[in-house]
């Protein structure tokens, strides 16, 4: 680094620490979007977690290339942790009044394409973590809801470590 960068990249870290941030914060989100295709099971999970452990730290919403229904097993799965999402209601990504997110979380394939095509003219960084949607789930309602608290720990655990959340519960 050349001595004006060196100093420019202290001056920048002595402001952020003057402000109670670390340097590793600056680089969380204020805004956070997660999408999935029907927002009925993931990307309601993850906005749900993500809201229990920012609290009003990070705006957290989500939206799906379609709308579908509240899942059950979802709403039930939360609840055995304490994150009530029984309210849910969902939405489309074009049923989203506010398009302002610094990052779009995607979960399926399909809601990856379409954030893609929504950024296209925007400064959104887009983000793609691969999700297996436990609604394909087979068997009795017990192995049901195992596949769904895979997904919830699964989700917790990813959200814990992207948004820098090392002092939080465990799922």
């Amino acid at each position: 680094m050349s001595e004006p960068d060196s100093l420019s990249f202290e001056i920048s870290k002595l402001d952020l620490e003057r402000h109670g941030k670390s340097p590793a914060a600056a680089d969380i989100p204020q805004a956070v979007l997660f999408a999935c295709n029907f927002n009925a099971i993931r990307s309601p999970m993850a906005a749900a977690i993500l809201r229990y452990l920012a609290g009003r730290r990070i705006y957290a919403r989500s939206a799906g290339v379609r709308a579908g229904e509240t899942d059950p097993f979802a709403v039930a799965v939360l609840d055995e942790i304490g994150i009530d999402m029984s309210k849910h209601l969902p939405r489309s990504i074009e049923d989203l009044e506010d398009t302002s997110f610094d990052l779009i979380v995607t979960l399926a394939p399909e809601a990856h394409h379409k954030a893609l095509e929504l950024t296209r003219t925007m400064a959104v960084d887009v983000e793609y973590w691969p999700t297996l949607d436990p609604s394909a789930a087979s068997g009795n309602r017990e192995q049901i809801l195992e596949a769904y608290r895979i997904l919830r720990d699964n989700l917790f655990r990813k959200i814990k470590s992207r948004f820098a959340f090392s002092n939080a519960p465990q799922a």
